[in-house]
């Protein structure tokens, strides 16, 4: 999948497709979390893409959003990349979006998702503290990041 360079804001009517690169990436990345909690997430994913003060995408060439990332509050709160996207420097370059034009320094990820912690230190973002659950109290410990310097 090749990707546009483009970094943009998204739009309603992107959502629906936000929504299915979440899930891609999830399925794709996230072999720790179950299906039950997949269908858990689904739609509170859906509800809060609404309420997201930064949301902004990668697009493939043919037009659909391929990555996106949402931050509130300077956090951030969602970035995935879709699996055929991966590799692309999409991931890259909405990070560097996100603390550019966000002034985001802080994020939580799942400590089982090795490669996106792998990503985010390399990135410079350092570990700040640790969780035993998610947000919603699944069993999902995530690590606290920062970003240093």
């Amino acid at each position: 999948m090749e990707l546009q360079d483009d970094v943009f804001t998204l739009q309603t009517s992107d959502f629906s497709r936000v929504l299915e690169v979440w899930e891609a990436s999830v399925r794709a990345t996230h072999h720790f979390v179950s299906e039950h909690d997949i269908q858990f997430f689904r739609p509170l994913i859906w509800d809060a893409l609404p309420t997201i003060q930064a949301l902004a995408g990668v697009r493939d060439q043919a037009g659909q959003v391929a990555g996106f990332v949402a931050v509130v509050n300077a956090k951030i709160e969602m970035l995935f990349i879709h699996p055929l996207a991966r590799g692309k420097g999409a991931g890259r370059r909405l990070l560097a979006y996100a603390v550019d034009r966000y002034g985001a320094v802080e994020l939580d990820v799942n400590e089982q998702n090795e490669q996106a912690v792998g990503f985010y230190l390399r990135m410079g973002f350092a570990v700040a503290g640790r969780s035993d659950v998610d947000g919603s109290g699944k069993p999902y410990p995530l690590l606290h990041m920062r970003l240093v310097g």
